[in-house]
């Protein structure tokens, strides 16, 4: 499984791994719908909020880990 890095398009993180999108709203994040996620990375995206990139990381990896996990198990 692909992990998230912090060069990855915002975009494509929530596209690929949906259950990271809970966490871009609750750290408040506007990221959801935003035209320029296609274009802004993971890392640009913490900056432009003021939060700090591996905290964060870990947030988003902790989500892609829990989803894989479901769909693990809904197979």
């Amino acid at each position: 499984m692909a992990t998230i890095q912090p060069h990855c398009p915002v975009d494509d993180v929530m596209r690929t791994w949906p259950e990271t999108i809970r966490i871009f709203l609750e750290h408040g994040f506007l990221c959801v719908g935003c035209p320029v996620g296609a274009f802004h990375s993971v890392e640009e995206a913490c900056r432009e909020h003021s939060h700090d990139l591996a905290s964060f990381m870990t947030c988003l990896e902790e989500a892609a880990v829990g989803q894989a996990d479901a769909d693990r198990e809904m197979r």
